[in-house]
């Protein structure tokens, strides 16, 4: 093992111990102080997301990429208001559920606690360092954190940032520590390195989260890989459907709740795509088109035939896929075939219809008549997340504060012994 992750994962085991006795006021005091920090630094940490981005031009980082990794002013200030909506939410470490007492006399409750050390490695969004930072404090975790190197001096900014935020508020600044190692082999360690790590959180490309799943002795959160879907039903109404597949698809389109298969009933086709690719042109959104949608869209100039990979592909950028479907059966057979069980959403006015599509489509997000891009923490409610797991097991969905604990039994007796 490495040296250096040895280290950093005593020093988080350390911490670890103290954030799980850690009020809610003293954590909230951190969390205040990390977002006091952000603005106080922001030039430095502008400064620092510059060299990264000249360096990812140099070497060629894709356009999506490089939006990705850019910080601005308003990300910044993003930032802050994520960290204070973390602030104003409820601390779920210490709630006591399910109590009951037995027949015997015992008391028996179960108590949410810190999961202990979360090992994150990401690529690419420098904002996933406070967003984890942020989240782990609130909800009592320690965190290491292991950014790609397209991002290492911005993420080495924000890291220090967060450290100076947590010593003002009086959490150790030990609670989150950054890997500033570049070497590959890390990773594999930090995969295997239970003895200090409790849970593995892969946020990056499909080849990053089979890589995890492969190699970790820890159990592994995966997710965040997106082949979105919206079907546009044959009920539905036209003037909603046509600004959310724009939205869908457009808003942002390098990020995974992005718009990536466009799934349209046949007798609705012919009236409802030429609009939508009309309206999409704006955006310069080229269009992959089976043979029946390709037949109505032939004189769009961005129309051009679907190939053998566009329904499995997840394009994180300008480019959607469409398919014409004849039922709303085909529509759930295709998302079953293709979808990686992210975030899929139908556009109809027939209720019947969408509560089918609510039950059937097994995807951690399942939309009626509203954009995929939702699928966020902030969007929901929990000031941020650590991941969009598309697991079944303990967590689905945007991961935030209450998705971070486990729990424990706490058993409560008067001299019981047992028969």
């Amino acid at each position: 093992m490495f040296a250096e992750l040895e280290q950093l994962g005593k020093q988080a085991q350390r911490a670890a111990r103290r954030l799980r006795t850690l009020d809610t006021e003293t954590k909230n005091r951190a969390l205040e102080g990390i977002a006091q920090v952000l603005r106080e630094r922001q030039a430095d940490i502008l400064a620092a997301n510059a060299e990264d981005l000249t360096a990812g031009r140099a070497t060629g980082l894709s356009e999506a990429m490089l939006e990705r990794l850019l910080l601005n002013e308003a990300r910044l200030q993003s930032m802050a208001a994520d960290i204070r909506h973390i602030i104003a939410l409820p601390d779920p470490v210490g709630e006591t559920f399910d109590g009951q007492t037995l027949p015997n006399g015992l008391q028996i409750t179960k108590r949410r606690v810190p999961i202990g050390v979360i090992g994150v490695i990401y690529e690419s969004r420098p904002n996933v360092t406070v967003d984890i930072a942020s989240l782990c404090i609130k909800s009592g975790n320690a965190a290491i954190l292991r950014g790609g190197k397209e991002a290492a001096c911005s993420n080495a900014a924000l890291a220090e940032a967060v450290a100076a935020g947590c010593e003002r508020g009086g959490v150790p600044r030990e609670a989150i520590q950054l890997i500033r190692s570049q070497e590959r082999e890390l990773v594999k360690d930090m995969l295997t390195a239970d003895q200090y790590i409790n849970m593995i959180i892969p946020r990056g490309g499909a080849g990053l989260h089979d890589f995890a799943r492969r190699n970790a002795t820890i159990p592994v959160i995966t997710g965040g890989i997106g082949i979105c879907h919206i079907f546009i039903d044959e009920s539905a109404d036209i003037a909603k459907a046509i600004p959310i597949v724009f939205n869908a698809k457009v808003q942002r389109p390098t990020v995974c709740n992005a718009l990536d298969v466009l799934l349209v009933h046949a007798s609705i086709a012919p009236r409802i795509l030429p609009a939508i690719a009309a309206d999409l042109a704006r955006a310069q959104v080229e269009l992959r088109c089976d043979p029946r949608a390709h037949a109505i869209l032939r004189d769009h100039p961005l129309a051009k035939p679907a190939g053998p990979e566009d329904f499995d592909t997840e394009f994180l950028s300008l480019v959607l896929a469409v398919k014409v479907v004849d039922s709303l059966d085909e529509a759930l057979d295709h998302i079953e075939q293709h979808s990686t069980h992210h975030s899929d959403a139908i556009l109809t006015e027939n209720y019947s219809h969408a509560m089918r599509f609510t039950d059937e489509v097994d995807s951690a997000a399942v939309y009626v008549n509203a954009s995929t891009r939702f699928t966020d923490g902030s969007q929901f409610g929990l000031g941020a997340e650590v991941a969009i797991s598309t697991q079944r097991l303990h967590a689905r969905g945007p991961m935030a504060l209450r998705e971070l604990t486990t729990y424990k039994w706490v058993v409560l007796g008067d001299g019981q012994v047992r028969p």
